[in-house]
């Protein structure tokens, strides 16, 4: 775990947060531990922003209508 915290300049109070689901990385971070893993980048940041949507989300009654009209409105955007 030193290890991981060294290469992605955090403290290994910060990875635990991490692994435990108590706090996200940033994007960088997230880049610099799936070189570290030897992961996908892009499964990590998968995880990673579906964790933040799921959990602000988790105990609102309206959570798939939000997140259906969140996905109608990024496929205006492409």
């Amino acid at each position: 775990m030193r290890q991981v915290a060294a290469a992605t300049d955090v403290d290994t109070s910060m990875i635990s947060k991490f692994e435990n689901g108590d706090r996200l990385p940033t994007r960088e971070q997230i880049e610099k531990l799936a070189l570290i893993l030897k992961v996908s980048e892009g499964e990590l940041l998968i995880q990673a922003y579906s964790e933040k949507i799921a959990s602000d989300l988790i105990k609102e009654p309206l959570a798939e209508e939000i997140v259906e009209l969140v996905l109608k409105k990024l496929q205006l955007k492409k």
